[in-house]
């Protein structure tokens, strides 16, 4: 500890000055002085002394001195020992991992002993028992990268030296360990069998997450198998409890890789459990690994579209095949002036209207027209030459044309950069200054409130402000309007210069996307942070809960049911409040389970429905051959020590016989004096005794 003065260090010597001059000019020995006053000399000594030392400390603290310390600290060596805690580590017996346990509980012991500080980690970063023999080797999947990174973050700085690791090699999650670089050595114990066992394993199942209500689609399974040469197994595709296929596989060799592939229906809306599993075969070394179940959600999604034209036309089949390139749209194509035309759905309820040239001039369609328009289905007007502009501009809410009847220009188009709403790439964009102009009507455009261009038209080389395609999203019936026909020849004429059609179909794909987008409207919106769950594992469920405004509202209670597969139904009640609109539920068994949440708002019963998995995934019965030589390049990588189950009581030898001395830490620090409480009391103390004696024995 020293002192540090952040002035000359000569005011020292005016701060005494100030102290002896204060002291003599008060105390000064005048004659008869003392006498007057009834003290002695000495008293008179003393007083003054006080005052000297009261003065001269606060003179001092004027200059705001500061005091330097320096702290030091002894930190002893650390080990951690990792035990990786999967279901794996098991396969191989428990007893001869308890002998494993047992000796490394001895090295504990004695790295303790030593002076190390050892800690207990796992993959689960639980608690570790105190007697490694008690620990639950439950973990359902493996992640030692992301141990050993744990581990290097939370002791970053501190004097780690090694990490003993006992593992049997096999990850299933996350990087290899070994890709990783760590700052300590990394000594591996090796346990577990690296023997192949004589088994037969379903490694995986691949189908498609989403199918189609009534289609089909294929679920191909993978198998390995050793040990069964000349042997064939059977493998099995169940829907819930009903088998839906059945297929042989052959092993032709000891070790062998086989897939197969079934084909099934989707005959069910929802999600729908489909189960593979490989009849066990005699001698196997385990059949857990058999089976495994894949979720498929299946949907009856498909918007119904509704293609309507005045007549028959190239830019119908244009749009028809725009439209089929995407497996959520069923079309309905009808054109009025055949006999398809007398039989329009009218009371038919669609989710997307494309009109082709209707409203018309001959007034064939204008009360079919009406009668669609009534249910503010969301509509794609195109308009052509037979196109009535008086009577499409009051069924639109997007633009108005004024110009004569019957007279058209030719325009070609260009993007407008401005609009944002859909995410185009605009150089690919540039496509459109090669395609041929549309037929548009002649007049003036005038853009509605509300409303915004996709497409400017171009008349030659003169780049308008008229719209050639134009949309309006906050009505109440979402609108668009080309104003062009003659689709079908950018179609052509893209191809001619690509190859493809993808430019042009993008765009109108985007925009009948755009229009016929669903909005949530639903005041009660409970749902499942995600879709799948691993079992075991908490489902967490989101709420969100509106007035008639849409503004959050809290503290109303919900109800939650959740049925499974056997519409078993398990009710639960929570109140979501601001702080905390989650709620979690725990212990659920594997299986798809729909729920219903419900509630009361201003006297309206709410509910929102979904569904959700969980889903129990034996990765740690997939692999159970050890793998040791993943641990002997960690090991060599960070400069540790492979060693085997058997002789991992080597591993305090190794250390202790290396010197690793504790490491010394020093902590510098400066203080003001003035923050030292203590001066302030002793300041008090000399002008207290002061004051106390001059009044005791008659001074003033």
């Amino acid at each position: 500890m020293s002192l540090i003065f952040q002035t000359s260090p000569w005011w020292v010597l005016v701060c005494l000055l100030a102290g002896v001059g204060y002291a003599a000019l008060l105390y000064q020995p005048l004659p008869g002085k003392a006498v007057a006053e009834g003290w002695g000399r000495g008293l008179n000594y003393g007083l003054a002394a006080l005052r000297f030392l009261a003065v001269t400390l606060l003179a001092l603290l004027l200059l705001n001195p500061l005091i330097r310390s320096l702290q030091t600290r002894t930190e002893a060596p650390k080990v951690v020992l990792a035990i990786d805690n999967s279901e794996s580590m098991v396969a191989a017996g428990r007893p001869a991992l308890n002998q494993t346990l047992t000796m490394l509980q001895t090295v504990r012991q004695q790295l303790t002993d030593k002076g190390y500080d050892v800690s207990v980690r796992t993959l689960s970063d639980t608690t570790a028992p105190t007697e490694l023999g008690q620990l639950a080797f439950r973990q359902r999947t493996t992640d030692l990268s992301k141990l050993l990174n744990a581990i290097r973050s939370d002791y970053e700085g501190r004097h780690l030296t090694d990490v003993i690791l006992l593992t049997d090699g096999l990850s299933n999650q996350g990087l290899s360990p070994t890709f990783g670089t760590y700052p300590f050595a990394v000594r591996a114990v090796g346990v577990g069998d690296t023997v192949p066992k004589k088994d037969v394993l379903l490694k995986a199942v691949v189908a498609n997450r989403v199918a189609y209500l009534n289609n089909s689609f294929p679920v191909k399974a993978e198998i390995t198998s050793n040990g069964f040469a000349g042997r064939s197994a059977v493998v099995v595709l169940r829907q819930g409890t009903r088998e839906v296929g059945r297929q042989t596989v052959r092993f032709d060799k000891n070790d062998t890789f086989s897939s197969i592939e079934f084909k099934t229906t989707a005959t069910q809306k929802g999600v729908q459990r489909f189960t593979v599993d490989v009849l066990p075969q005699e001698g196997e070394f385990s059949r857990v690994n058999n089976r495994q179940d894949v979720y498929i959600e299946v949907i009856d999604g498909r918007e119904k579209v509704l293609l309507l034209g005045l007549a028959p036309h190239p830019d119908l089949k244009a749009f028809r095949a725009i439209l089929e390139k995407n497996q959520n749209y069923d079309v309905d194509v009808r054109t009025l002036s055949t006999a398809e035309g007398t039989s329009i759905p009218i009371d038919k309820t669609y989710d997307l209207l494309i009109l082709h040239q209707l409203p018309d001039i001959t007034n064939i369609g204008n009360a079919a027209v009406a009668k669609l328009l009534a249910k503010n289905t969301p509509t794609l007007f195109v308009v052509g030459v037979q196109s009535s502009v008086a009577g499409l501009n009051p069924l639109n809410p997007v633009i108005s044309v004024l110009g004569p009847p019957n007279q058209t220009d030719k325009a070609a188009a260009y993007f407008n950069p401005d609009f944002k709403q859909l995410n185009l790439d605009q150089t690919r964009l540039d496509l459109l200054d090669k395609l041929p102009p549309l037929t548009t009507p002649y007049g003036e455009y005038k853009l509605l409130p509300g409303s915004e261009t996709v497409l400017w038209q171009q008349i030659g080389t003169v780049r308008t402000t008229k719209p050639l395609l134009a949309i309006n999203t906050i009505g109440a019936r979402k609108t668009a309007v080309l104003l062009g026909e003659g689709l079908w020849q950018w179609r052509l004429e893209e191809y001619d210069l690509t190859n493809k059609q993808e430019v042009v179909d993008e765009l109108i794909q985007k925009v009948l996307q755009l229009i016929s987008v669903k909005e949530d409207r639903r005041k009660l919106r409970v749902y499942p942070v995600r879709n799948e769950f691993l079992a075991g594992e908490a489902v967490s469920f989101e709420t969100e809960l509106y007035n008639d405004i849409y503004e959050r509202q809290y503290g109303l209670p919900i109800r939650l049911d959740l049925i499974d597969e056997r519409d078993v139904t398990r009710t639960y009640n929570y109140t979501p409040t601001e702080a905390n609109s989650r709620f979690d539920v725990s212990r659920l068994p594997e299986g798809v389970y729909r729920f219903k949440a419900t509630t009361t708002l201003n006297n309206r019963a709410e509910q929102s429905l979904g569904q959700f998995i969980v889903r129990d995934i034996q990765l740690e019965a997939i692999n159970t051959t050890a793998d040791f030589g993943v641990l002997r390049q960690l090991a060599a990588q960070s400069g540790g020590t492979f060693y085997t189950g058997a002789n991992a009581g080597a591993i305090t030898n190794d250390l202790t016989k290396r010197a690793t001395p504790a490491r010394l830490s020093s902590t510098e620090s400066l203080n003001e004096i003035i923050n030292w409480r203590w001066i302030f009391f002793l300041i008090l103390t000399l002008t207290g005794t002061e004051w106390a004696l001059r009044k005791y024995n008659g001074g003033y």
